[in-house]
């Protein structure tokens, strides 16, 4: 599996996303990469690939992940605003209480927060039973900070697959 990750400049985060996915499937492969179809619900995949893919960007970056199994990448600015009251509506009980007990309740919110958007992307199925329906910890493994960002990775199958990181 490998990820990407680049500046935006003068390019929309749609831009930027779509621009890292041509380089990591040209690296990974060697090939030209394959059209982009929309699944029922809306997710992308490549036509006749093996193929999987994600991508999120920020205010000022872009990230993008390229696996062979299904997967899913968010990712938050670290200085970005966070309001914590939003914890009651959008964390499980269980995300709550570890979120009420972290040292640094900023931080946990936004890995919780990534965790949980990267889950629904791998997923495809969209919001349907989240957010409240997840189990994650602030302290997640797959949980990476980049760029002055925290980014999650996640894949369908659950494994902690090795990521390469190349920033462009």
């Amino acid at each position: 599996m490998i990820a990407g990750c680049c500046e935006l400049g003068s390019l929309s985060g749609h831009q930027a996303g779509r621009q890292l996915l041509e380089w990591l499937y040209r690296m990974e492969t060697g090939e030209e990469m394959p059209r982009i179809r929309l699944s029922a619900r809306g997710k992308p995949h490549f036509e006749n690939s093996p193929y999987y893919f994600s991508i999120s960007h920020t205010s000022r970056h872009a990230f993008c992940v390229l696996s062979t199994v299904p997967v899913g990448i968010d990712a938050e600015e670290l200085d970005r605003p966070v309001r914590l009251s939003l914890a009651k509506r959008i964390f499980s009980p269980q995300e709550q209480q570890r979120f009420a007990q972290a040292s640094d309740q900023r931080r946990a919110f936004l890995a919780l927060w990534v965790l949980k958007e990267a889950a629904v992307k791998c997923s495809g199925m969209g919001l349907t039973g989240f957010p409240n329906r997840t189990d994650f910890s602030p302290e997640d493994p797959r949980v990476r900070q980049w760029a002055g960002c925290l980014v999650a990775i996640i894949t369908q199958n659950g494994t902690d697959e090795k990521v390469i990181y190349h920033d462009f």
